[in-house]
């Protein structure tokens, strides 16, 4: 990635197998993902309504699932999922090259969803961030 300094691919599913949503699972799917793209992974931190409160919990379609970051030697991988909607929202940005093709498969299949086309027709974006975008 000559004159580039990193690259985000967005990953938006729907249809997804809300079973997968779990801790568990999106650990494992951090796991696997980041063997596939060669990542070597740092700290895993979630957020999610486990242990609070019934009465403090999330209901609303827009909040109600996990979120988590995978932090990664080279930058970071973020889900978003929305269980009362089985959509998974996904980032991966890394100064390193992965292979986005195979990232965004295995995400689509890991999950059992469908992707989300975009305007432009995209199943997925990705964005080349390099050094002529630095301010």
């Amino acid at each position: 990635m000559t004159g580039v300094y990193g690259k985000e691919l967005i990953v938006d599913l729907k249809n997804c197998d809300s079973s997968k949503f779990t801790r568990k699972a999106i650990e494992q799917y951090m796991i696997w993902l980041c063997d596939l793209i060669g990542m070597t992974r740092c700290e895993l931190i979630f957020w999610d309504d486990l242990d609070v409160p019934q009465e403090e919990r999330q209901t609303s379609l827009h909040t109600k699932g996990t979120s988590a970051t995978q932090w990664i030697l080279t930058s970071n991988i973020t889900i978003h999922t929305l269980d009362l909607v089985d959509e998974a929202y996904i980032n991966i940005h890394s100064c390193k090259e992965f292979n986005e093709r195979d990232a965004a498969l295995f995400t689509r299949h890991f999950f059992k969803g469908d992707f989300q086309i975009d305007q432009a027709g995209r199943e997925w974006q990705v964005i080349i961030r390099g050094l002529e975008s630095r301010v």
